[in-house]
C-alpha cells in the first residue's frame, strides 16, 4: 500500500467551505479511482489554513498514473484547487514498520 502525503495551505477565513469542498471532492471523486483504500484530514490546530491529507493508494501508479492523468484529476482540483495559497506538497511513501 501506498500512502500520498499532501501538505496543503488555504486562503485564510475559508476554512468551513473547504472542509465541505475537501470532503465532497474526497466522496464523490476520489473515492471513485482505481485503487484507491482511503484517507484521512487532519487540519492544524496553530495554523488554521494547513490541513494534512493521507490517501492510500493499491500501487503508486494508481495515484501518479491512472488519476493524475484522469479526468477524475480535473474534476478533483476543480472542487479543491481555488482553496489553495499555492501548489500544495505531495509526496508518496511506502511503509517500512508500523505498531499493532
Amino acid at each position: 500500500m501506498i500512502l500520498e502525503l499532501c501538505d496543503i495551505r488555504i486562503h485564510a477565513g475559508q476554512q468551513a467551505a473547504f472542509d465541505e469542498a475537501i470532503q465532497r471532492g474526497l466522496e464523490t471523486v476520489l473515492s471513485k479511482a482505481k485503487g484507491f483504500q482511503g484517507y484521512k484530514i487532519n487540519k492544524s490546530l496553530e495554523n488554521p489554513e494547513r490541513y494534512i491529507l493521507q490517501v492510500f493508494w493499491d500501487t503508486l501508479e494508481n495515484h501518479t498514473v491512472d488519476f493524475r492523468h484522469s479526468p477524475a484529476f480535473a474534476d478533483w482540483r476543480a472542487i479543491v484547487g481555488p482553496f489553495f495559497v499555492g501548489t500544495p506538497l505531495v509526496e508518496n511513501f511506502e511503509l517500512l514498520a508500523k505498531s499493532a
